[in-house]
């Protein structure tokens, strides 16, 4: 993307995420999911570290939240609140770290100036921010964040939550406490005349399961999520109705300089003087912790009794803290590691129409890949036309894309105000894309009206990743079947440009099932020429006929590749003349030959397995003039030491022929365990019988 690009995608970034928090904050209605709000969120954030000098101080990455509610009092904050900056992957936490290294001039180790652990991991409790103000030990007045200046007082609400102490432990008490955890009473001023603290409100998943069945009771609304109640009851203007909800609440920052030098500090602390502190905090002493208390929360989050969205990463010491400052909105030294999220936001860059095993043509949107619910997605079914109509989705949209639990991604909505004028409408073909027959509407279906199309279109593709091609393991007819029926594949293109996302989102594939696929299919990406010519599944070229064109033709290449476009541009320009010159093909192979490599749809399809990476090998040259140039082979029955087509390609390289059936003209028929028809042909033709040992001598 280019800076005038970027400078209009954040533009409109900047303007949907101030409304969708405008509703959200200061008049409690959701427009979109927070989730879904995090991935702009994240986006804006990312193209203005690229582009730093588009940051303006109006963007969203350099204010918190929105404007207080009319009906408060307003309270200013005597340290600003600031929110976190987010984080989606380790990818992203090495970044944030190598960004705070750059900004300190060393390495965070020798940064900080305490000998505690190099960071504090908090859970991301899904509520809403508060400060808490203490006078000689008595609570006086608690407001909700604001814009991070200026804040709500809620004091009288925040009374009501049991989980915040009304008034501090004696003295002696928190004295007794710090001893319990090993910290030195002297080291702190404990009659500081101010305290302020901060923490969050929240709801639990029973008190908000409870509140909506009261809801239902009433005939009203169920509420969508404990963090919209929660913040919600914060802002009741009778404190009764706030009472009435139960929240809870943890504190996990003092404000107040009392001597603390760590972070971790501050909650042992904010614990000995009666505060509610989350017992699953915990430090880390490197990145490699970091990631395994967020990974094992993602895991166990559902046994809390209360939803998190993420943890919370800190520099523990706190003098380098604060020295790292902040920036935008967000301080420098803390970052927010989200989980991946049930909804996020992509762009469609291309809607194609995959023809399915029953002929049902499915329209499927090709995104730019996106991390939703832990996998990263790049395809989502859009079903038929009239789901089109319904989204009003166009090619270039910014769309929210959702997939909960194992169920398969979709796209829940468009968000046309991000659009740029460029984006282009779609629509259903009127013929179909694999053989060009009419396509008929049956209800909400499009079809192919060839009753055939549908089965020869399936059987190029087990063609394709068959044994003697491609030999894409694991890869067999149920589910190049399946991948048809669900729109991820529509050529054998498609097979190489799958992520394990889009797999692992069908019914009954795992992660692990889906990512053995995606492995196999990338280490297949490399073939040899014969295998790659046969694969295409030209009418009349078999395995034998492939090998001699491949043999037969000069192909240019370099480091021992072949370029797929210059196996076009050769064939292109063969005269049906020229093809014939090839030992064993006839007129109508030759122009069976001819007309698929002039075929539009071909050519498109080579481009594409170019564009996915596929590479051919260029034959070696032993292949010209081996050992065992001029001989042919035929193999029967199971060999030990390699497969069937390891074997053919053994005897390729060195110059002979592979051949699948015994005449007069064989050489060699190669036997193994259990040989077939083959070798009883080969004793009445009185063609010479090798056993596997003999061949492997020949080989040598």
């Amino acid at each position: 993307m280019n800076k005038p690009q970027a400078k209009e995608r954040i533009e409109k970034l900047k303007r949907e995420i101030n409304r969708y928090r405008e509703a959200r904050l200061t008049e409690n209605k959701e427009l979109i999911s927070p989730e879904a709000e995090d991935t702009l969120k994240k986006e804006l954030f990312d193209l203005e570290t690229e582009f730093p000098d588009l940051i303006t101080p109006d963007s969203p990455t350099q204010r918190v939240a929105g404007k207080p509610l009319k009906e408060f009092s307003k309270v200013k904050h005597e340290v600003r609140m600031t929110s976190l900056n987010d984080a989606f992957s380790e990818e992203d936490v090495k970044a944030w770290v190598e960004r705070l290294e750059n900004f300190l001039g060393q390495p965070l180790a020798a940064a900080s100036v305490s000998k505690e652990p190099l960071f504090y991991c908090e859970l991301k409790i899904d509520g809403l921010a508060v400060e808490l103000e203490y006078e000689n030990g008595v609570f006086v007045r608690g407001s909700t964040r604001g814009d991070g200046l200026i804040g709500e007082d809620v004091t009288q609400n925040l009374k009501t939550v049991e989980a915040i102490p009304l008034k501090l432990l004696p003295r002696e008490e928190i004295e007794r406490n710090l001893k319990r955890v090993k910290l030195d009473p002297r080291a702190y001023n404990l009659n500081a005349r101010r305290l302020v603290v901060r923490g969050e409100v929240f709801l639990t998943v029973k008190e908000f399961k409870n509140i909506n069945k009261e809801q239902i009771k009433k005939g009203l609304k169920e509420y969508a999520n404990p963090r919209n109640v929660a913040a919600g009851s914060i802002r009741q203007l009778d404190p009764a109705i706030t009472a009435s909800r139960n929240l809870h609440s943890f504190q996990y920052d003092l404000v107040t300089d009392i001597g603390q030098v760590a972070h971790e500090e501050e909650h042992l602390l904010l614990a000995a003087m009666g505060f509610n502190i989350n017992l699953n905090n915990k430090h880390a002493k490197d990145l490699c912790e970091v990631f395994r208390f967020r990974d094992y929360w993602a895991e166990h989050r559902e046994k809390l009794d209360y939803e998190i969205d993420g943890t919370v990463i800190f520099l523990n010491d706190n003098a380098t803290f604060e020295r790292a400052g902040i920036i935008g909105k967000a301080p420098r030294a803390g970052i927010a590691y989200k989980f991946s999220p049930r909804e996020a936001t992509t762009i469609v860059e291309d809607i194609k129409v995959q023809v399915g095993r029953t002929g049902a043509l499915t329209p499927v949107a090709v995104m730019r890949p996106v991390n939703v619910g832990g996998v990263t997605i790049t395809h989502a079914s859009l079903h038929n036309a009239d789901e089109i109509e319904r989204l009003g989705l166009k090619i270039g949209d910014t769309v929210v894309i959702s997939r909960a639990g194992d169920v398969i991604p979709q796209i829940m909505k468009v968000l046309p105000e991000l659009r740029t004028g460029k984006e282009k409408p779609f629509a259903m073909p009127n013929k179909c894309p694999v053989d060009g027959s009419p396509v008929v509407r049956d209800g909400a279906i499009s079809r192919c009206s060839s009753k055939m199309c549908a089965a020869q279109h399936r059987e190029a593709l087990y063609h394709f990743a068959s044994r003697s091609a491609f030999n894409i393991e694991g890869l067999g007819p149920k589910i190049i079947d399946k991948f048809l029926d669900e729109g991820l594949i529509s050529d054998a293109a498609d097979i190489f440009t799958l992520e394990k996302g889009d797999i692992a989102a069908l019914p009954r594939f795992g992660e692990k099932s889906a990512e053995n696929i995606v492995n196999e299919v990338h280490e297949k990406k490399k073939v040899t020429l014969a295998r790659f010519l046969y694969g295409l599944g030209v009418l009349h070229v078999g395995e034998e006929t492939a090998a001699l064109l491949a043999k037969h033709f000069e192909f240019p290449h370099a480091g021992g590749r072949i370029a797929i476009k210059d196996i076009a541009k050769t064939f292109e320009k063969l005269s049906l003349e020229h093809l014939q010159e090839v030992p064993d093909i006839g007129p109508k192979v030759a122009q069976s030959i001819f007309d698929w490599f002039h075929a539009e749809r071909n050519k498109d399809l080579l481009h594409r397995l170019e564009k996915a990476g596929v590479e051919v090998e260029a034959p070696t040259r032993a292949a010209a003039g081996g050992k065992l140039a001029g001989k042919t082979f035929v193999l029967t029955g199971s060999l030990e030491s390699m497969s069937r087509e390891e074997a053919k390609e053994k005897i390729r390289a060195q110059g002979g022929d592979a051949s699948e059936s015994v005449s007069r003209k064989t050489d060699y028929v190669v036997a193994g365990s259990e040989p077939g028809s083959k070798y009883e042909k080969a004793q009445k033709l009185g063609v010479k019988i090798i056993d596997e040992k003999e061949f492997l001598a020949l080989l040598k």
